[in-house]
């Protein structure tokens, strides 16, 4: 059973009835912390907080990781190239937690990659990145634990073009191999909501706050919509946290308070080709005449990316373009012997970085990836910026701002000791993952992949297939995935709509040719299983995944960003089942809201 506030039982399970328990105890009893905003920095915000001993919520008005966070380049990195811009503490800091993230707080799902950083000229060149790639290697040793990845080498033409054969061999001289790594986004979100629901935080996704409850100036809760339900209600709280990154000058605005920093979204855009196109032993970082462009294994896949420029449109659906798309391609194909072509392309996503704007209407690729905390009212704790690496550290600093103005003494923060749900004891299963596999029955791969993705929880889908055989099946157009996988993101994980799954819980919709449409079926009815869904609604949930597929589809062929934002927006958003009067969804109706 989920956890109550009178009960020291807690649940790995963050399935329909936790979240309407968790809704049920912020109606009723006052919070000490309430985090607006499931990505990685809210969520990490409400594990930080609950691991003090306070008592917290955490609400989202989408779903977990449905905006930023589960859209980013995938690396956990200290960020090498802001060496060049002198932000030593920056790189020094996400270092440190790229060390954690590998070797305590998350092993099961971060993992060490290796990248080539191709050399164009002889000599300076070698000497001036090789001493940049020495300092990366040192900061990382700084920290309270050692770094967990290999140091960097240097490489001779010859030696590069044995491990990247792919490469054109005159457009480069040699090459410097160095170490970072790479995590499913989204899938660590998850993760961290649901740890922080483990430890007692009170989460809630599809939950939306559309107002502040205010004494004075003082801000004391938020009005509150269940977009499941279609109830109304307040959340009180002693300190509100705003973690809605580009919506952060929304937030600001329903407070009626003037914004302390503006907020500035920049679009990166990646696009998703099969591991197959060409032949590598490890990634890519490769200098642009704006940033840096990384070539990133991933799986069956390479993820190849990314974009930085303004976006000033739709921030819950940012539309890569053609150009978006031509621009990755011409770039990484000025390496490549063989060229990447639009036919190439199985996949394709954008996201939004929430920069903190310099106001001097300089580039997206200028501005500071630093953080940014302000307790611009009373009550009202706003963090904004940073890089995916270092949230946890976000996380820290925006709750010592929230319970410097509480009462009483707080304890420190100690997430840097909390493992995720999963990662306890993953270095062992992994050992004996043949021994697994034989007792279950299952391919020694498929539990890989699984450990892979859930860790030592692993057992609770085994146990599953188990009990029905039929969900060790893998989904239709993606076979590195079983039915397994989609009730367990319901029961366990807080799915509650087809998008949800193959977007997010799983990556389908960018690592699949057709981006999900045979898959979807398939899994809207292991869905509709575990969530008690009528044919009525699969047949809605297909439909709307459909539309949206298209809707980004269409996008993607569209010159400029007006007119691929218009084409997004055809897709009809998840609407919430109380505003529906009939079964079907309308093309254009968009009542849910898109604040993050």
């Amino acid at each position: 059973m989920a956890e109550t506030t009178n009960s020291v039982s807690r649940s790995r399970k963050l399935g329909p009835e936790e979240r309407a328990a968790a809704i049920a105890s912020m109606r009723e009893r006052e919070v000490d912390v309430l985090v607006i905003g499931g990505g990685i920095v809210g969520a990490g915000a409400a594990l930080d907080a609950v691991t003090r001993g306070l008592r917290v919520g955490l609400i989202e008005a989408r779903d977990f990781a449905s905006g930023t966070s589960s859209r980013s380049s995938k690396l956990i990195h200290g960020g090498i190239r802001y060496l060049e811009q002198l932000n030593f503490g920056l790189v020094r800091e996400a270092l440190i937690e790229r060390g954690l993230l590998l070797q305590r707080i998350a092993p099961h799902l971060a993992k060490p990659v290796r990248f080539l950083y191709p050399l164009n000229t002889p000599l300076i060149e070698r000497a001036y990145i090789g001493a940049g790639m020495a300092m990366y290697d040192a900061f990382s040793y700084t920290g309270f634990m050692k770094p967990g990845v290999p140091l960097h080498r240097h490489l001779t033409k010859k030696q590069v073009l044995k491990q990247i054969p792919s490469l054109d061999p005159n457009a480069f001289v040699g090459g410097l191999t160095y170490y970072d790594a790479q995590v499913d986004d989204a899938r660590y979100v998850a993760e961290l909501a649901r740890t922080a629901s483990f430890y007692g935080a009170h989460v809630a996704s599809r939950v939306r706050a559309e107002g502040f409850l205010k004494v004075g100036e003082r801000v004391v809760g938020v009005q509150a919509h269940d977009y499941e339900t279609g109830e109304q209600f307040e959340i009180r709280a002693k300190q509100v946290v705003n973690a809605t990154g580009v919506w952060t000058g929304e937030t600001q605005a329903m407070v009626g308070a003037r914004g302390e920093f503006k907020v500035r979204a920049s679009k990166g855009v990646h696009l998703v080709v099969p591991r197959d196109r060409f032949h590598s032993e490890m990634g890519m970082i490769l200098r642009t005449e704006k940033s840096v462009l990384f070539v990133i294994p991933w799986g069956r896949h390479w993820i190849i990316g990314t974009t930085d420029t303004d976006w000033n449109l739709d921030l819950a659906h940012p539309a890569a373009t053609a150009a978006d798309i031509d621009y990755i391609l011409d770039h990484v194909n000025e390496v490549l012997a063989a060229k990447l072509t639009r036919a190439d392309v199985e996949g394709v996503y954008a996201g939004l970085r929430p920069l903190l704007a310099a106001g001097d209407g300089s580039s997206t690729a200028n501005l500071s990836r630093e953080h940014h905390v302000s307790h611009t009212v009373p009550g009202l704790v706003l963090i904004a910026g940073g890089k995916w690496t270092t949230y946890r550290v976000m996380a820290k600093d925006a709750i010592d701002e929230a319970v410097s103005a509480m009462d009483g003494k707080v304890p420190e923060s100690c997430t840097e000791q909390i493992p995720l749900l999963g990662a306890t004891g993953y270095r062992a299963a992994w050992n004996k993952r043949a021994k697994i596999a034989r007792a279950f029955g299952v391919h020694k791969h498929r539990v890989e992949h699984l450990l892979n993705r859930y860790g030592v929880l692993t057992d609770e889908l085994l146990d599953m297939i188990r009990q029905d055989p039929q969900l060790a099946e893998p989904l239709p157009g993606a076979d590195d995935y079983i039915g397994a996988e989609v009730r367990y993101a319901c029961t366990h994980e807080g799915a509650l709509h087809l998008d949800d799954v193959l977007a997010r819980r799983t990556r389908i919709s960018i690592e699949s040719w057709d981006r999900g449409v045979a898959a979807a079926p398939v899994a809207a009815r292991i869905m509709a299983d575990a969530l008690g869904w009528d044919e009525e609604r699969v047949e809605r949930e297909i439909n709307t995944y459909n539309k949206r597929v298209a809707a980004e589809l269409a996008s993607q062929e569209l010159p400029d960003d007006a007119s691929a934002d218009r084409a997004r927006l055809e897709a009809p958003e998840i609407v919430p089942l109380s505003a529906l009067p009939t079964a079907a969804d309308t093309v254009g109706t968009r009542p849910e809201p898109a604040q993050g």
